[in-house]
């Protein structure tokens, strides 16, 4: 049930429900205050910082891929921590880094021996950390596969030394997309069957993210013990990074029929698209459910819905609906808040949809629009 009239804003946009986000951070925090664990926002798969300050209410702070999302962490969340975690830094950009950072991971021993002089020589407290790779995984798609064969992300334990070196504090693994706790018992095993000699006497364990806390069928309960069990049995406090669990299902695309036509079956053109809207469609591949929609020929009328671009597979999925589509209905697309705004682009000229908020009273307030000058000042 929307909380929200889909009629009153020109289309696309995205739409952020104040009282889904805020069910999915007291989830989170709930895992915190029963364990003690640290959960941080994954700013890959969600930064609209204007929910910054009420997702600061309930975790612990941001974690980022690199300078930007750092920043972006240290200005909108200036009360919780920032951690930063890159495959590889550049030099120029590492004193920035520094300047705001509580926790940097480095991807190797080479990355560690190269920086870590700055953050020694700093004057700031920063946490540091190395990322492993244990060489396990339960993802079968590679491109979302941490440890995929020859994975550049994380190192192995072949190229482990046989102590850590001093300045080091903590480690990281990052094994998991969209997965449960079940997966995470058995990842954290594999974990402690290689990796197990390194883990005593650190300060902390940094559990990555995929993990789908709360998806309606998560068993927190097994979560809560496998924190517990680690904390307790190496003496670490436990961090956990989720991007999805945070906004997850909390988001919505809505998009308006511009034209219909036939080519062996019935089609419609939207105006919004896959390719610039909603990448993760083409890249995972997976079909968005729509409100009122069924799978094709659930119901009567089963439609194919594409993009306004030149691309020719830009194509969205087949739905069925109980009326056939006509220009201008208006489709609802769901848990569209994730790896959406963070990942559409303007190719084609396409304008970005706009970004709304839906506070819990159901009043919207466009947060942001888009317009020519934002895909022009990309090029």
């Amino acid at each position: 049930m929307l909380n929200f009239d889909i009629s009153n804003l020109p289309t696309p946009y995205y739409v952020v429900d104040e009282a889904l986000l805020r069910k999915n951070l007291e989830i989170l925090k709930s895992v915190q205050d029963r364990t003690g664990c640290k959960i941080l926002l994954a700013q890959k798969a969600f930064s609209m910082y204007s929910t910054y300050p009420l997702i600061g209410k309930y975790l612990a702070g941001t974690t980022a891929s690199g300078l930007f999302e750092a920043r972006l962490g240290r200005e909108e969340m200036p009360n919780r921590e920032v951690h930063v975690y890159s495959p590889a830094y550049k030099k120029s950009e590492f004193e920035e880094i520094i300047s705001v950072a509580d926790h940097i991971v480095f991807n190797s021993f080479a990355q560690y021996e190269k920086f870590y002089p700055d953050v020694k020589a700093s004057g700031r407290y920063i946490e540091v950390g190395i990322r492993m790779n244990p060489e396990y995984s339960e993802i079968e798609t590679d491109i979302y596969n941490p440890c995929f064969k020859n994975s550049r992300l994380g190192t192995v334990l072949a190229e482990f030394p046989d102590t850590l070196p001093d300045g080091i504090s903590g480690l990281h693994f990052h094994t998991m997309c969209e997965q449960g706790a079940d997966v995470l018992e058995r990842t954290v095993s594999a974990v402690e069957e290689k990796f197990g000699k390194y883990l005593y006497g650190l300060k902390w364990l940094n559990f990555g993210g995929g993990h789908h806390i709360t998806r309606d069928d998560y068993d927190v309960e097994k979560l809560v013990a496998i924190i517990d069990r680690v904390q307790k049995k190496y003496g670490v406090q436990v961090y956990l990074e989720p991007g999805e669990a945070v906004a997850l299902n909390a988001g919505f695309l809505v998009t308006e029929v511009l034209d219909t036509l036939k080519n062996g079956m019935e089609l419609a053109i939207l105006d919004t698209s896959a390719a610039c809207h909603m990448p993760d469609v083409l890249e995972m591949p997976y079909r968005p459910n729509i409100i009122g929609a069924g799978s094709p020929d659930e119901k009567p009328y089963t439609c194919r819905l594409g993009g306004p671009t030149c691309l020719a597979g830009d194509i969205i999925g087949d739905y069925s609906f109980d009326e056939p589509l006509k220009i201008g209905d208006r489709l609802v697309f769901c848990d569209m808040a994730i790896y959406s705004m963070v990942k559409n682009n303007t190719f084609n000229g396409m304008p970005l949809p706009a970004i709304v908020w839906c506070a819990e009273d159901g009043k919207c307030k466009t947060v942001k629009s888009f317009g020519y000058e934002d895909f022009k000042c990309r090029l």
